[in-house]
């Protein structure tokens, strides 16, 4: 397995993983996610691939993609109310479903820690919807604790 940044010609296969994600999250919530949702388009994913600020890393097996982390880098530098820090938040990160429990998920999460702490990241962080078990269980092998947790009402 390599991991590397992604290019242009990785959009099919980013593609693709981004509707495993977005059919998890429908089937977790389908009163918030639609189905066959997609977080990006192919157009999206052109322009974002340009962004210094949101790196994409993917992890290739035989040069297909079988999983990806998207990334953006946050600065707090001069924050009026935060500490001076740069931090990584992890935007997404998913393994291919015929590929999951074969370490790729871990080592995209080590290759991404490594590169926020080469940068001089304070933290790594990301946001992992309730009901999505296994990937809580996957983050807190990982060393990740809650920071905040977000809440809702449901009004209807």
């Amino acid at each position: 397995m390599k991991i590397r940044l992604a290019r242009q010609e990785d959009i099919p296969g980013l593609l693709a993983l981004l509707r495993q994600v977005g059919q998890v999250h429908h089937d977790i919530r389908p009163d918030i996610f639609r189905p066959g949702c997609i977080k990006y388009t192919a157009a999206d994913l052109e322009q974002l691939l340009k962004d210094e600020n949101a790196p994409v890393f993917v992890a290739l097996e035989n040069d297909t993609v079988s999983g990806y982390c998207f990334c953006q880098k946050r600065n707090y530098l001069g924050s009026t109310a935060m500490t001076d820090r740069l931090e990584i938040y992890i935007d997404d990160l998913c393994v291919d479903e015929n590929r999951r429990g074969h370490g790729i998920a871990t080592a995209l999460y080590r290759h991404v820690c490594a590169w926020a702490k080469d940068l001089g990241c304070a933290f790594v962080t990301l946001n992992v919807w309730q009901g999505n078990a296994a990937a809580i269980t996957f983050y807190e092998k990982m060393g990740m604790t809650p920071r905040s947790i977000t809440m809702e009402t449901e009004l209807c």
